[in-house]
């Protein structure tokens, strides 16, 4: 250094020396802030693999979220259809199939009046009602020569033509009981003799029988209320209270006990029973449930029809209503309700059930309208699904009708489409791009499988229970016309009334007549039911064996 300032000079050597410590400062800085900077770089790409594992959940959450959004718009669009859509399934006149509006095939109007080449409806013969003649004549002074003024004579025939009418009449039956005194003079206790009373169905009641029957069909066949039924009398002139009609039903209610007895121990020796449900109402508070939402339940069986009205919607209901374990063989076609599976005769095996293919048929339909874009993945399902109807309904046609061997054979390609439709259920499952709506409604299928083949084996079952459901019709009518029922009693007269009503035409009676005579051999038993209630049980119910109306 002594001798670079020798040479250059002291003053520039100390700017040199100057300038180099400036220089090892500015160094010395630099790396602290390249160090700073690679401090700063580690942290923003730490950063980075931060906010990249945030976007990834973001975009997943983002696309979960897309999902729960068609979900919410396909369940959406489910409940438009339940709230606003059709309730059945039966076509209507401008209503096209829903089959063949997915395919958009054109469907043409239907032509008014009978179809051509089919056998037109017989006319209907009145000759059993009773006929009241009318003479209708002409006007005296239509009844003479136009010209002479000379009288027609009058000819013995008649032109003939009927006019149907009914005449619904409210009357008061008078009863006069002759006296009777005696004449003589024997001796003992003078005394008049009286005759007796008709029987009364209800005792200090004016109202009769015919009243009670018709009260009782309006309700429990045509589903109507009460009041607008008495509405209808006060017209003609017949002011009834609401109070003494409610009355007389709660004291007519234990006259059918017997009879509903009856049809639940007939029904529990078959061996193939239907069964569905339906909500109910009974405003009554009762201790541990909440609200007035209770259930009736139905269940057929070949020749009785048993409704039942329970609080639950459990296993518990079904399984106390059928044979008990040891004696229940059988079967029973049912929807997919848990608490058909939870039955105890089921777990035991001693009762199997059949499932519903007209419920499967709803899966699809549900998902091909709330998803409008697996409507044709649907639509190849239904119609597997009425291929599936076709054929059973050629193999019933070609059994024997007397019941022989033939009966219980099925037709071959029935059996075949059944195990094509198994095969592409099982071989869509295994498509790891199978929407999950799909893959839901088929993995129920292959569930219950084993309960929706069941009829191939057993002739009595069919493909639905579609009768379970026809039969609770009226009652749902009947409940959105009179809300259910107001006490305890009130809802049992309705399960036994619509028991006995549908077992009736089931059995082919006529309820009025059926009901009239029975009604007046309760009267003749003292208003409760009568000794030999086994003949008035609808199976075996002879119409010539009741006593004749007055």
């Amino acid at each position: 250094m002594e001798d670079f300032a020798a040479v250059v000079g002291v003053d520039v050597a100390d700017d040199w020396v100057r300038v180099a410590g400036q220089l090892r400062a500015e160094v010395a800085q630099l790396r602290q802030e390249v160090s700073q900077r690679h401090r700063e770089n580690l942290d923003l790409r730490q950063q980075v693999g931060f906010w990249q594992t945030m976007h990834a959940r973001a975009v997943e959450r983002v696309e979960q979220l897309a999902q729960r959004v068609q979900e919410l718009e396909a369940e959406n669009r489910q409940l438009r259809q339940q709230a606003f859509g059709r309730k059945s399934e039966k076509s209507r006149r401008g209503d096209t199939d829903w089959l063949d509006a997915l395919e958009e095939v054109p469907v043409r109007p239907g032509r008014r009046g009978h179809p051509a080449g089919q056998a037109g409806p017989q006319r209907r013969d009145y000759q059993h009602l009773p006929a009241r003649a009318e003479l209708i004549e002409v006007a005296p002074e239509q009844r003479c020569c136009p010209q002479c003024g000379q009288l027609y004579a009058e000819r013995e025939d008649t032109e003939d033509s009927e006019q149907i009418e009914i005449e619904v009449r409210p009357y008061r039956r008078v009863l006069k009981r002759q006296r009777y005194q005696p004449r003589c003079r024997c001796h003992g206790p003078w005394r008049i003799v009286t005759a007796p009373a008709p029987p009364k169905l209800i005792a200090k009641s004016r109202l009769g029988v015919s009243v009670w029957v018709e009260i009782l069909l309006d309700k429990f066949v045509s589903q109507r209320p009460t009041e607008r039924l008495l509405e209808q009398w006060r017209l003609l002139d017949l002011d009834l209270a609401a109070g003494t009609v409610n009355g007389g039903l709660q004291r007519l209610e234990p006259l059918f006990t017997p009879l509903y007895e009856a049809l639940i121990a007939h029904q529990q020796q078959a061996g193939y029973w239907q069964g569905d449900e339906t909500r109910w109402r009974v405003f009554v508070d009762q201790e541990g449930k909440i609200g007035h939402q209770w259930w009736l339940w139905v269940f057929l069986s070949a020749d009785a029809v048993v409704f039942v009205l329970d609080v639950s919607r459990s296993r518990r209901v079904p399984q106390e209503h059928l044979p008990q374990e040891s004696e229940a063989t059988g079967v029973m076609m049912v929807d997919r309700l848990a608490s058909y599976k939870a039955m105890s005769q089921v777990k035991n095996g001693t009762l199997v059930l059949a499932y519903c293919w007209a419920h499967v048929r709803r899966d699809f339909i549900g998902v091909g309208k709330a998803w409008p874009e697996l409507t044709d993945w649907a639509l190849a399902w239904l119609w597997r699904i009425r291929d599936l109807y076709r054929l059973h309904s050629e193999g019933l046609r070609a059994r024997d009708p007397a019941g022989g061997p033939a009966a219980n054979l099925v037709n071959p390609a029935l059996r075949r489409h059944l195990d094509i439709m198994h095969e592409q259920a099982v071989a869509e499952c295994a498509e790891p791009t199978l929407r999950q709506p799909c893959r839901k409604v088929l993995q129920s299928l292959q569930e219950h499988w084993p309960g929706l083949t069941r009829f191939l084996d057993d002739p009595r079952i069919p493909l639905d229970n579609n009768a379970s459901e026809r039969q609770l019709r009226g009652p749902v009518v009947g409940r959105k016309n009179y809300y259910g029922s107001g006490a305890i009693w009130s809802g049992r007269l309705a399960a036994m009334l619509f028991s006995l009503f549908a077992t009736l035409q089931q059995c082919q009676v006529n309820a009025r007549p059926w009901l009239t005579s029975y009604f007046q051999a309760c009267a003749k038993a003292g208003g409760r039911p009568p000794p030999n209630i086994a003949d008035w049980l609808p199976w075996q119910y002879r119409p010539q064996q009741t006593p004749a109306a007055p």
